[in-house]
């Protein structure tokens, strides 16, 4: 389809603003009932449900995270101006918040880089999910801290934590580690080549009292740290991978690309896994198809998307599965 051209806000798009603020009163109205309930301060109020508005409208306690993404429109920087704020205005309404408290990122097709509407001075707090605590920022990085779409994959983890030793690979901020601290896992190691979210990770820690001691961060490239680890004859009984899509970081010493290395990095975990021990392996990447011929002979598998998609998140925006060591007959 071809891209249409507007010539002021009002053609196209702007005609259906009304059926944008319905459909955004809509979600509120239920969503904020249904997160009070499960003890929720983090979660989705809007996935681009009208193609129109490609928005994704997240609320982190009393501030709002809007993403805008890339649309078949054309528009002039004054027309987008102009639609834009009437998008804040309605979100504003809508959630009876401020618009100072809306937060505004540009996310283009293709590019990794974010463009922010608003300073980035105070877009660091608190939040809380289900009486664990986090730091967010709404502004100041492309992502936030706290993966929304990941809330029942913590849970998750947390069901299977206690007594266990627990290993966090591409750790981010650690929330999969205070989720496992905090339900009883005896001891953790967080890995990540970022020491931005390693500090950050810290900072999650000492938020919810984990003992620094039993709950290790590392600063690592994790594809050289496994088969270190695996030389070490190091043994966890509980794993998270979560890799990034895709990683050429000038810090790493080879190009990551998840749908290619995939089974290398579970295999790889497998080596660090005690017998009896599981693994949970989540991407984000949307075409990620996993090579279970490579994977049969040596581990047992079973996809968990359907329980790790929170009802919040309409649009299927990870893919989950637990691994363990094959069973013989």
């Amino acid at each position: 389809m071809e891209k249409a051209e507007v010539d002021t806000v009002d053609h196209g798009r702007g005609k259906q603003i009304p059926m944008f603020a319905n459909r955004l009163l809509k979600n509120v109205r239920h969503y904020v009932k249904w997160a009070r309930k499960r003890d929720i301060s983090c979660y989705r109020l809007y996935d681009r449900d009208l193609p129109e508005f490609p928005f994704v409208i997240d609320r982190y306690e009393s501030c709002i995270h809007l993403q805008e993404f890339e649309t078949p429109y054309v528009m002039t920087v004054e027309q987008h101006d102009c639609w834009l704020l009437q998008v804040r205005q309605i979100v504003a309404e809508t959630t009876q918040l401020d618009e100072g408290a809306i937060f505004c990122k540009w996310r283009p097709k293709h590019r990794h880089r974010v463009e922010s509407l608003l300073p980035s001075s105070g877009s660091r707090f608190k939040v809380n999910e289900q009486g664990r605590k986090f730091w967010v920022d709404l502004l100041s990085h492309q992502d936030t801290g706290l993966f929304i779409d990941h809330r029942n994959a913590r849970s998750m983890i947390a069901g299977l934590a206690p007594g266990k030793r627990f290993l966090n690979l591409f750790s981010y901020t650690a929330s999969f580690t205070v989720y496992a601290a905090l339900a009883g896992a005896i001891s953790s190691l967080s890995v990540d080549l970022s020491r931005t979210y390693l500090d950050w990770a810290r900072d999650n820690l000492i938020l919810n009292g984990i003992d620094p001691g039993s709950h290790q961060l590392l600063q690592a490239d994790v594809l050289s740290w496994i088969p270190d680890a695996v030389q070490a004859h190091r043994h966890f009984d509980l794993i998270v991978l979560d890799p990034p899509s895709f990683s050429n970081s000038k810090r790493m010493e080879s190009v990551l690309d998840t749908q290619l290395h995939h089974v290398d990095l579970i295999l790889g975990c497998l080596d660090l896994l005690a017998p009896a021990g599981t693994l949970f392996f989540s991407t984000n990447l949307r075409r990620f198809k996993l090579d279970e011929e490579r994977l049969s002979g040596q581990a047992s598998f079973e996809e968990t998307t359907g329980r790790t998609q929170p009802d919040d998140c309409r649009k299927r925006v990870h893919r989950s599965w637990l691994i363990g060591h094959k069973k013989p007959f």
